[in-house]
């Protein structure tokens, strides 16, 4: 997500910024910008692009010397990743400045509000509303910290905010819900940042802090209280990381941390998508109700990964919407003459926005007057651009070329489209959406109860180094899930492995089943009409053959047991849920094994994290 940096002390605040900015370019972003305080005023500079745009305005019209400062490259959410859109944002008098990570759920309000009280607001974003707030409160007479305290107060969603004021140039403050934040402690200078990449350079004395609480640095202490001003502490640790690991979260690879950010991204995902009076919203629904009402076919068009989340799409909205779907191989879309017309919903699924031949699809479809709705993760990206609506996943970059935490947040965009036709077509009735709606957000937990057993799956993983075939099974939702599993290890590990529905084996591909053979078995939930015992139908067959079942199974089903030479325990969740936790032992598994057997696992050979060539 968003890089920040927050500084004061004795050196040169704009260095620091923009060495802590540059520290963070591993983190994805679309713009950049910073704000000093000189001489009871500020001075900002941002542009869009990458870093080096900044630093060339800068140059071109330097700023002012400054011992306070803060800086932001943002990766957009709300609005076109622009100038205008870029942080620092300002408050309408120009006194204060404010960078903003996360999502304003509540922001379309706080807008209006100030809107009719005569502001001027210059940006598409959520963050500019919050920079107005927190002016009006310092104008009033409060400090910084006690305007932070009260604005905070008003907002609702996940948010980190640092903010300066001109007239106080001893203070920088910022505040944390549902997003990263952590205070670099220094002798004479305190920071702040995103992570503790950002000043890691300067110190590796650090503080970590906890839900909605406010933090006051200045050049002598530091500072915590709760959202209403009460005192409260963060927790004190030592960095004892190089920068490398820093950037990693601790961990070996990008990869791996973005698995572990996956809690946080499904539930980022999740943020802002219902209204107070419990109706879902989409974040460009251009799309009307009655166009919508007209769709009597959907054709899900996605390559790799996120053809995966297509088949669960399927799934999800044949079953609460009643309408036929098909999920089609972007690369094969074209070629084959598919049938379409004006009542045809083409949905795209595609990580960057650039996949070259996803984007053909939609041009093809677009000539045949169907209606187009993307699901990307890249904001201003041409995919969205040229769709007629699009959901974005709200994924953050994704640096490791294996897409993990990007596919978790195309299933939460996949079911939050199937939930919406539902509701617009009347196909399910509020209280049962709602219920849907509750459960995709108790996934989070669920994901970090997952993760939580990660120990156990590396053991497994490193048990197999040397195995050189693998076979996946699923049926319903988890043959999808098979299909992503495989993938992973195809990928990563560079290894023969297939995914097959279970359903399946016995048509031929039993035939690759032989003394010791890995078959990695997605169990769906019991109770759900035969799906259960037809699995075990499955793993028994391949269990007579001698292969070897690591088996999936949800806490509380006993009677995979005597089927099972491994055990691997998911949440109970309802089973066109299952794959958000089901694949994630898969990554995990895949991770290990290729890092076990000394690959790259960010930067798989012969593979690109965008593929803009058809």
């Amino acid at each position: 997500m968003c890089g920040i940096v927050g500084y004061v002390g004795a050196r040169s605040a704009q260095d620091v910024v923009i060495d802590g900015l540059r520290r963070m370019e591993y983190r994805g972003y679309d713009s950049a910008g910073i704000a000093l305080v000189h001489d009871g005023r500020l001075a900002s500079r941002k542009r869009a692009g990458k870093l080096g745009n900044l630093e060339k305005a800068i140059s071109e019209e330097p700023l002012p010397a400054s011992e306070l400062g803060l800086g932001h490259t943002r990766w957009a959410t709300h609005g076109a990743p622009n100038d205008v859109n870029a942080h620092p944002h300002l408050g309408a008098t120009g006194r204060v400045a404010l960078v903003h990570n996360g999502i304003i759920e509540n922001f379309a309000d706080l807008r209006a509000r100030l809107e009719a009280d005569d502001h001027v607001l210059i940006s598409e974003t959520d963050s500019e509303v919050a920079a107005h707030l927190l002016e009006l409160q310092v104008e009033s007479g409060v400090d910084l910290t006690v305007a932070m305290q009260r604005v905070c107060q008003q907002l609702e969603g996940a948010f980190t905010l640092v903010a300066i004021d001109a007239q106080d140039p001893d203070r920088v403050v910022a505040a944390r819900r549902n997003s990263p934040l952590v205070v670099g402690i220094g002798e004479g200078e305190n920071f702040l940042g995103s992570d503790v990449a950002a000043f890691i350079e300067h110190t590796r004395e650090a503080l970590e802090l906890g839900q909605d609480q406010v933090v006051t640095i200045t050049r002598d202490g530091v500072s915590v209280t709760a959202f209403d001003g009460s005192p409260a502490e963060g927790r004190r640790f030592h960095v004892d990381w190089d920068l490398s690991a820093a950037e990693k979260d601790g961990h070996d690879w990008f990869m791996r941390k973005e698995i572990f950010e996956q809690p946080r991204a499904v539930a980022d995902s999740l943020l802002g998508r219902r209204t107070r009076s419990g109706q879902l919203q989409l974040d460009e629904m251009r799309l009307s109700d009655q166009e919508l009402r007209d769709i009597d076919k959907i054709i899900i068009i996605a390559a790799g990964t996120s053809f995966y989340a297509g088949m669960v799409a399927k799934y999800a909205i044949e079953h609460w919407c009643r309408i036929p779907v098909e999920v089609e191989l972007s690369s094969e879309f074209r070629y084959r003459d598919p049938i379409l017309d004006y009542s045809t919903l083409v949905v795209a699924i595609s990580q960057s926005g650039e996949t070259a031949d996803t984007l053909q699809a939609i041009r093809h479809a677009r000539t045949q007057r169907s209606k187009v709705l993307a699901i990307c993760n890249t904001n201003g990206s041409t995919i969205p651009r040229e769709s007629d609506a699009v959901i974005y996943t709200h994924a953050g970059p994704e640096i490791g070329v294996a897409s993990t935490k990007g596919f978790l947040t195309q299933l939460i965009a996949c079911y939050l489209l199937a939930l919406y036709l539902a509701q617009v077509k009347g196909t399910r009735y509020g209280d049962e959406i709602t219920q849907v709606m509750e459960q995709l957000e108790a996934m989070p937990a669920h994901i970090e109860t997952v993760l939580a057993g990660s120990e156990a799956i590396y053991d497994l993983a490193r048990e197999h180094v040397g195995t050189r075939s693998f076979l996946f099974l699923g049926r319903h939702a988890g043959y999808p899930v098979a299909l992503e599993g495989a993938l992973k290890l195809k990928e990563l590990a560079y290894l023969h492995a297939e995914g097959f529905a279970a359903g399946e084996l016995k048509h031929g591909p039993i035939a690759l089943v032989e003394d010791g053979l890995p078959v990695l078995c997605v169990v769906p939930p019991e109770g759900r009409d035969q799906l259960h015992d037809k699995m075990i139908s499955g793993i028994q067959e391949v269990r007579a053959r001698g292969a070897r079942t690591i088996c999936l199974a949800e806490e509380g089903d006993t009677s995979i047991e005597p089927y099972a030479d491994v055990l691997i325990r998911l949440p109970r969740v309802p089973v066109l849920l299952q794959p958000l936790v089901a694949v994630v032992p898969l990554q995990l598994f895949a991770c290990e094994l290729a890092s076990a057997m000394g690959h790259d696992v960010d930067q798989p050979r012969n593979l690109a994290k965008s593929v803009t060539v058809e």
